[in-house]
């Protein structure tokens, strides 16, 4: 019989029996371990500002190519096809004298008219303007310093890693106030200038320069306010960036670098090699009218 039966109660020694035979409960950590919830944001922050980064340096690498692409394309093709517009017309003049046909007249004329038309103001200014203002070329030319285009579409690996450490660590979007961002900003102009034309030498200057440029501050620990406001600002720069992404894939420069998105370079041999076969096949057709 127990002592609760007997109505005798319970001594101390009776309640250290039956707490042995309890199992300890499992005691919460102390409230210090646990992190902030400002530290996990400022983590969650930092892994998007990373994320933002990479996926602006694909951007960017990819429009360099775009850019690339077609001022190579114009430079080294443009001659091919006005060879190409010169024998249209040449064959359509050719036809139409032998068939004395008004319609033959007519397409001839229009033919020789498409070889020399009257530019537009884009025309004009091709190859002068881009997206900043004056292009690179243009602006060398009115300085009277050389013009350095690009020597390929895609440039070296050894240039792409330059330029991947460069934007790693000098992104504008790694700023914590206005001035840093400027100063950034001025640097990855000339970073993305000198990556545009595969310059190697400029590329690792501006690495040395920026080694020995001011060191980044300590930023201390943001208010919860801040970074989600930050958190904000860089799902915005992304949906941006992603519709930049999304219109340069969806030009005619960026469709035809998809086609050969490994060698982009041999990409421009093979439409080259195309052509002249064409300038050869109407060559041919000329030949046989005029005899």
């Amino acid at each position: 019989m127990t002592h609760e039966a007997t109505g005798v109660p319970t001594t101390p020694n009776d309640d250290d029996r039956q707490n042995e035979d309890r199992p300890e409960a499992p005691q919460p950590p102390p409230e210090e371990n646990e992190p902030r919830p400002e530290a996990r944001l400022a983590k969650a922050v930092q892994a998007a500002e990373q994320a933002l980064i990479e996926f602006e340096i694909a951007v960017e690498t990819f429009r360099v190519e775009v850019e690339n692409f077609s001022r190579l394309h114009h430079q080294k093709l443009g001659p091919v096809y006005a060879r190409l517009d010169e024998l249209d017309a040449l064959i359509a003049e050719a036809r139409a004298a032998r068939t004395g046909d008004p319609e033959d007249r007519r397409k001839a004329q229009e033919a020789r008219a498409a070889v020399l038309p009257m530019p537009g103001v884009d025309e004009l200014f091709h190859d002068w303007m881009d997206s900043d203002g004056l292009s690179p070329e243009a602006a060398a030319m009115l300085t009277e310093q050389p013009v350095r285009s690009p020597k390929r579409v895609r440039p070296s690996e050894e240039a792409r890693k330059l330029y991947r450490e460069l934007a790693r660590k000098a992104h504008p979007d790694l700023a914590r106030d206005e001035q840093e961002r400027a100063r950034r900003d001025e640097f990855i102009a000339r970073v993305n200038a000198a990556y545009g034309r595969g310059d190697i030498a400029l590329l690792e200057e501006l690495v040395a320069e920026w080694e020995a440029g001011p060191a980044r501050p300590a930023v201390p620990l943001s208010e919860s306010e801040e970074l989600y406001a930050r958190l904000e600002w860089l799902s915005r720069r992304k949906e941006l960036l992603t519709a930049v992404a999304k219109e340069l894939e969806e030009g005619a420069i960026g469709s035809m670098l998809r086609m050969a998105p490994d060698d982009p370079d041999r990409l421009l041999e093979d439409i080259g090699e195309q052509l002249l076969g064409e300038v050869s096949r109407r060559e041919a057709e000329l030949a046989g009218l005029v005899q």
